[in-house]
């Protein structure tokens, strides 16, 4: 168990400075941005509370927010997909989660990983979209501009976590 609390810090601190430094200023197109920082919050283990999490996903979101000048935007949707983030990957998980571990394609299966991703990541973005447009001026724009960040993300994620498998199959630690 005292694993985790740094681990989660350092996920933390790596994910956060990697989304500030280099991912936010990737713009393809001018309308398609990633948001990479999420897999801190799709890694939180499944022993953690939903208080924690809702608290955890807060503390990153309002970073993201003080970086990126966006008053509250990311805070807001990063609470949201924290709040909703257990009962999603117990729903749409087909193994038993043991306790302790993290959500990923060996705990969670490929399949369900994947779709425990996806879900979060257009949770998030469609909060996000919406509170930053503050109106449906442009639905076509704005859906186009969440489903296109939503494929981006959920690739990025995907790409990363395959690198957390070693060649014999075990989950790096």
């Amino acid at each position: 168990m005292t694993k985790n609390p740094l681990k989660i810090l350092i996920y933390f601190i790596f994910y956060v400075a990697l989304q500030v430094l280099i991912i936010d200023n990737i713009h393809l197109f001018r309308i398609v941005t990633p948001f990479l920082y999420l897999y801190v919050i799709v890694k939180l283990p499944v022993n953690i509370s939903r208080s924690q999490v809702i608290l955890i996903s807060f503390f990153l979101g309002i970073i993201i927010d003080i970086f990126s000048n966006t008053l509250g935007m990311h805070a807001a949707a990063c609470s949201i997909v924290g709040f909703l983030r257990n009962p999603l990957m117990h729903s749409l998980s087909s193994k038993e989660i043991a306790e302790g571990d993290n959500p990923s394609f060996k705990t969670l299966g490929t399949g369900s990983f994947i779709k425990y991703v996806t879900s979060l990541i257009v949770l998030h973005h469609v909060t996000l979209f919406l509170i930053e447009s503050l109106s449906l001026f442009d639905p076509a724009f704005l859906l186009l501009r969440i489903f296109l960040c939503v494929i981006l993300t959920v690739l990025l994620i995907v790409i990363v976590e395959a690198f957390h498998v070693d060649r014999k199959g075990r989950e790096a630690h």
